[in-house]
């Protein structure tokens, strides 16, 4: 697996063996990207169930200011641990090595507020129900949330937030969430 743009471009990342992480392909890393485009730059990014951290390092190449990775998986926190210093990045990524739950307390506790907020849990086991709705607090104004899910998994409806685009990538779907109308939360400034 490498990195496919920006100032990374062709960096081999470090990827956990085994079949309990699976990154995301090249293919929706690209999309997603494309989809995003220049609002990257320059913007906080959180990634969820981080694995090797391939999706908050290439938000990183691409000029994000920051990107904090949540992770638990002893393996995957190795591999994710490496990726990041051999990047270079150390200084603009954070690590949180903790259950997803625990780290959003963290993060809502602190304040913090993301711009793009990204998660890929273990398909078929209900995370996206259980963690969406505790997204909203954490999200700038003007931010996105994208959960990248089974194809065939429901897509939730969220109170607070609006699905505002879906993209299939052969098994794979990304979904798009912001903000409802007329919701506030956060102080991040104007929209972007």
């Amino acid at each position: 697996m490498r990195i496919i743009g920006g100032s990374l471009k062709g960096f081999k990342l470090k990827v956990p063996k085994g079949i309990s992480t699976r990154p995301s392909s090249e293919k929706v890393r690209s999309a997603l990207f494309n989809i995003i485009g220049p609002r990257i730059r320059d913007s906080l990014f959180l990634d969820l169930f981080a694995g090797s951290g391939a999706v908050g390092l290439e938000a990183l190449s691409r000029g994000a200011r920051k990107a904090v990775f949540v992770e638990n998986s002893r393996l995957a926190l190795q591999c994710l641990e490496d990726n990041l210093a051999r990047s270079g990045l150390t200084c603009r990524g954070e690590i949180l090595p903790l259950d997803v739950r625990q780290a959003l307390s963290l993060l809502q506790k602190r304040g913090d507020r993301f711009d793009f907020i990204f998660l890929d849990p273990p398909y078929g086991q209900g995370w996206a129900t259980l963690i969406l709705p505790r997204l909203a607090s954490l999200l700038s104004p003007g931010g996105e949330i994208i959960w990248e899910g089974e194809r065939r998994e429901e897509v939730s409806e969220v109170q607070g937030l609006k699905l505002k685009d879906r993209r299939v990538y052969g098994d794979t779907a990304l979904n798009f969430y912001r903000l409802e109308e007329g919701e506030s939360y956060g102080s991040h400034g104007p929209d972007r």
